[in-house]
């Protein structure tokens, strides 16, 4: 790790390589989200070798941005590394401390009641609800957000057919599931309906109403 973070420091450099030096959190931005993409695929493939290599592509670009940060002398990667390591042995006071959790289940529970007590860094809460970034699809915002909904008991009666939604997910395969969204997709095409934007719209109504039942 200690070789990589100098070459990493020496492409950076004033003579090091045009390319490198000219680059800004922004300009490869784009880059880090093609090389997650890349791994995601080579775990979906099973592919550990092929999986090694993406991993370091992703690494690299994770020691692009603090490289640039500690040029401008915000932070360095060990502040990263000390950051999260923190957060990770705080979250886990069942392992590192007196807690316990014998579940899954106690395990997510103490996470999320812990990190309601964290200082929050990044953008508010959308009001009740948690912030998404843009650059999520619309298939796993809409998840997420149903997700909250669930977990947190949100009325959302006449907004979202739970009652549909149960009856569908009941013996639902991988396989259907798939052809379902594939034909939904398919029908968009034809229509020329943006299924993304469709989604969105949606996904936008649906926080519009449940917001509105909680402000009553």
């Amino acid at each position: 790790m200690g070789r990589l973070r100098a070459t990493i420091e020496r492409l950076r450099a004033p003579d090091g390589c045009a390319w490198d030096r000219e680059q800004t959190h922004r300009s490869i931005r784009d880059c880090l989200i093609e090389e997650c993409a890349e791994l995601l695929d080579t775990i979906d493939r099973d592919d550990p070798i092929h999986m090694r290599e993406e991993l370091g592509d992703v690494l690299v670009n994770v020691l692009m941005h603090a490289r640039m940060a500690e040029e401008a002398g915000q932070f360095d990667i060990e502040d990263v590394a000390r950051e999260v390591n923190e957060k990770l042995i705080r979250r886990h006071p069942h392992v590192f401390g007196e807690a316990s959790a014998d579940t899954s289940q106690e395990v997510l529970n103490r996470w999320d009641e812990i990190k309601k007590t964290e200082k929050k860094n990044g953008p508010n809460t959308e009001g009740p609800f948690k912030y998404l970034p843009k650059e999520l699809s619309a298939l796993l915002s809409a998840r997420a957000l149903f997700k909250q909904i669930t977990k947190e008991k949100m009325p959302c009666e006449g907004v979202v057919d739970t009652a549909a939604v149960t009856a569908l997910s009941e013996n639902l395969t991988e396989a259907e599931a798939g052809k379902m969204l594939f034909d939904i997709v398919a029908a968009c095409r034809l229509t020329g309906i943006d299924p993304e934007s469709a989604l969105r719209g949606h996904i936008a109504a649906v926080k519009s109403a449940i917001q509105s039942r909680l402000n009553a």
